[in-house]
């Protein structure tokens, strides 16, 4: 019992975690303060709902972490079946905000069921790849993996490309991680970028992006993205000082939400914005430590499906900062810590060895991490002997 205790928690993973919680509240105080006294006549407004949110998603993560994560299994299908009605009602009775239909109110609360599908996706898969991992091999299995998620991926991403974005990419890691063959990734990337070229032509407004995110001096809609790289230019190395952004206020739209990075860009320089990226960098990396000390297969596909969440959420916000792809609407995950931290803490029971599917892929990986490697390979292979003889009697 006591070394289950000691398991349930990575108290590296809990301080980093910290240390992000406390950081967003600060920068997030810091780039909402103006624009929550113009428009509330309270500049803490925005700070006050986000301690709420995290007050709730520390409650969230606290009762998690004492669930074992089998537990969920049995409502991974009713999860997936929930959220493909939360995008259609989306759809119908959704709220519209800035032109996109994305939450949907209760009373005076209101969520975007969007954050909701990004966990039901990973158990849903988790789930499905479990009852189908013997015939991962096969392409025809993949296929059908990846279709499963396209209702779900289709329902969002009619109002939310990025989240779109996230809940496919989650779904072709997990496959990726559980197939023995990876060769077939290379038609499962020419399909995806073709769903996606026709995706994007179906709705002129985003093929408009394209043209905004190649040009986006010539066109009206391109200022957030201008206004963004000028505050990241203007920053430095060292930034002009906590709270002193010029572009925060009211040059930079949406300061507090998608382009919070290149305000912290210009109030912490370079220095402010690697320190930032470096904590995100520790937490993915955590993921990996905990994933590779998992006992089964299950745990290893919950545990990478959140460390893609989360990998994928920051890639994506900074390429749209530094418009390096065409602007989608996505926030760093602290901006949004309630479904991100609860994301993040189911996998805190959960273990399992990614470094085996590294090695079977022949990525070289350091010496001293080879003797685990080894102790998780033999154990893979004594279950995968116990469930052939279960099977065969």
């Amino acid at each position: 019992m006591e070394r289950s205790k000691q398991r349930a928690y990575d108290y590296a993973l809990v301080i980093v975690l910290g240390i992000i919680i406390v950081t967003g509240l600060v920068i997030l105080y810091s780039t909402s303060a103006y624009n929550g006294k113009l428009k509330f006549q309270d500049s803490f407004y925005y700070l006050k709902k986000q301690i709420f949110a995290t007050l709730l998603g520390i409650a969230g993560m606290w009762i998690i972490a004492r669930v074992d994560y089998h537990v969920w299994k049995k409502w991974s299908v009713p999860g997936y079946l929930v959220s493909v009605l939360l995008g259609i009602a989306v759809l119908l009775i959704g709220d519209e905000y800035n032109g996109s239909k994305r939450w949907l109110s209760l009373g005076p609360f209101s969520f975007q069921p969007s954050e909701f599908a990004k966990v039901a996706i990973i158990l849903f898969l988790t789930y499905v790849i479990m009852r189908n991992v013997k015939s991962m091999g096969k392409f025809t299995t993949v296929c059908k993996i990846v279709v499963s998620v396209l209702p779900v991926v289709g329902l969002v991403g009619a109002s939310n490309l990025s989240t779109a974005i996230i809940i496919l990419g989650i779904a072709v890691v997990l496959v990726f991680v559980a197939s023995p063959k990876y060769g077939q990734f290379a038609w499962m990337i020419f399909l995806g970028c073709a769903f996606m070229g026709i995706f994007l032509a179906m709705e002129s407004y985003r093929l408009e992006r394209l043209q905004i995110w190649r040009h986006p001096e010539n066109y009206e809609k391109g200022y957030q993205t201008l206004q963004g790289l000028y505050a990241i230019g203007s920053g430095g190395l060292f930034g002009k000082g906590f709270g002193s952004s010029i572009q925060k206020l009211g040059f930079v739209p949406e300061a507090q939400n998608d382009m919070i990075f290149s305000i912290i860009c210009e109030e912490l320089g370079l220095v402010g914005a690697s320190f930032v990226l470096l904590l995100f960098l520790i937490l993915i990396w955590r993921f990996f430590v905990i994933a590779s000390h998992a006992p089964d297969l299950e745990g290893a596909l919950i545990a990478s499906g959140a460390m893609a969440h989360m990998m994928i959420q920051v890639i994506l916000n900074i390429a749209v900062v530094t418009n390096t792809i065409p602007n989608t609407g996505i926030t760093l995950p602290f901006t949004f810590l309630v479904s991100c931290i609860v994301a993040i803490w189911i996998t805190c029971n959960e273990l399992i060895s990614i470094l085996e599917n590294i090695v079977d892929i022949g990525v070289e990986i350091p010496s001293f991490l080879m003797p685990l490697v080894k102790n998780i390979k033999s154990q893979t292979e004594e279950k995968i002997h116990m469930d052939d003889e279960e099977s065969e009697g």
